[in-house]
């Protein structure tokens, strides 16, 4: 596996946790709960969840400080 593939498959895993944990926690749908919770474009707030986004370490505390959940336990559960 090429060095960019491995990035790509590793923030889809983080989408795809981010996704589980706002189902799981927020009614609404990802426009509700970027506008509302994480004070976030909608469509930024997407491009986290489908694992598209270069996001930077300071906008993932953002969105799980909103889960209550801390990074270390963010990523024991991906």
């Amino acid at each position: 596996m090429k060095e960019g593939e491995a990035i790509d498959d590793a923030l889809k895993a983080i989408g795809e946790r981010l996704k589980k944990l706002r189902e799981e926690s927020f009614e609404g749908g990802y426009v509700k709960f970027a506008i509302h919770h994480v004070n976030m474009q909608p469509k930024q707030y997407w491009k986290l969840e489908a694992g598209t986004a270069n996001f930077t370490i300071k906008t993932l505390l953002r969105v799980l400080d909103v889960h209550k959940i801390t990074l270390e336990d963010f990523f024991k559960g991906t």
